[in-house]
């Protein structure tokens, strides 16, 4: 099997965009339940700190409770769950109370799906495209998380550094030298941690979250600290294009607040896949 893969590109693309589409749905689980996590932990510890007396509560991880519709919890069998082909079936309503499904689960499972077929395309049969598909559900995980919740959970981003540092210590990984991950690690974080304070200093506003600081250190760890001047550029031109047409055409708010990591991971992820090569060329074009 391992031979075929290695050697027969069409096979290698299936496998793994089948293995994207498993891996989708359990992004799903995922994106909702481990910020639930989060905030009973943090409860926990304020409880804790203030001498209060602990709360009895049901047991809640990424596996307990089993899913369930979230209308009329009836759970969900096996056949109800395969990525996209239960959502077309049922024609996106729940079998028990008929009620709707939200899209976004069989968008997230195509996207996983999509993603890590170019991944595979890019890297072929290699540790390097296995490192990247971790990276790459790791994004869309946080991504999906930060429109949600406007959090980016360190259970996620300093998983994902650690393993850039590693994977640029071993010459068969390697996309930059270690001295360079490391150093893009440092510039990473400082870079938007300043942009934080000065902001802060002259607004008296908190600009970003501090998980931004990790993400772009993330992509620093991957990339080295070249990347990180054009991740910058990227995000920041996209988040801006998004945030005014959010403003001008859904009415936003402008005070309510924009979460920037998606567009900081949607950078990064073009860049690790070679987009920051076109990128530098055209702006060396057009100067």
């Amino acid at each position: 099997m391992i031979d075929v893969l290695a050697n027969d590109r069409l096979a290698l693309l299936l496998c793994v965009g089948l293995l994207g589409l498993i891996v989708g749905s359990f992004l799903n689980v995922l994106v909702y339940r481990l910020p639930v996590m989060m905030q009973r932990e943090w409860q926990a510890q304020c409880r804790e700190l203030l001498e209060l007396e602990a709360v009895t509560q049901d047991r809640f991880n990424l596996t307990t409770p089993a899913s369930h519709c979230p209308h009329c919890g009836h759970h969900i069998r096996f056949w109800e769950n395969i990525p996209i082909i239960s959502y077309l079936y049922q024609r996106g309503r729940c079998t028990a109370c008929h009620k709707a499904i939200s899209i976004r689960y069989p968008l997230v499972e195509l996207a996983s799906a999509l993603l890590s077929i170019a991944v595979a395309w890019q890297f072929g049969f290699t540790w390097l495209m296995l490192a990247a598909l971790f990276l790459t559900w790791g994004l869309l995980a946080m991504s999906l998380i930060d429109v949600d919740h406007q959090l980016l959970p360190d259970d996620l981003t300093l998983p994902l550094l650690w393993l850039g540092l590693l994977l640029n210590l071993w010459p068969e990984t390697r996309l930059v030298s270690l001295e360079a991950a490391v150093l893009g690690t440092v510039f990473g974080y400082l870079s938007l941690w300043t942009v934080y304070w000065l902001f802060k200093l002259i607004t008296g506003k908190e600009g970003m979250g501090h998980g931004d600081f990790k993400l772009l250190a993330l992509f620093g760890a991957w990339l080295g600290w070249q990347s990180i001047p054009l991740i910058i550029l990227m995000s920041s031109l996209v988040g801006a294009v998004f945030g005014m047409a959010q403003i001008l055409l859904q009415e936003r708010d402008r005070n309510q607040p924009i979460p920037f990591g998606p567009y900081l991971a949607c950078a990064g992820w073009l860049s690790l896949m070679g987009g920051q090569v076109y990128l530098q060329n055209t702006i060396n074009w057009l100067i």
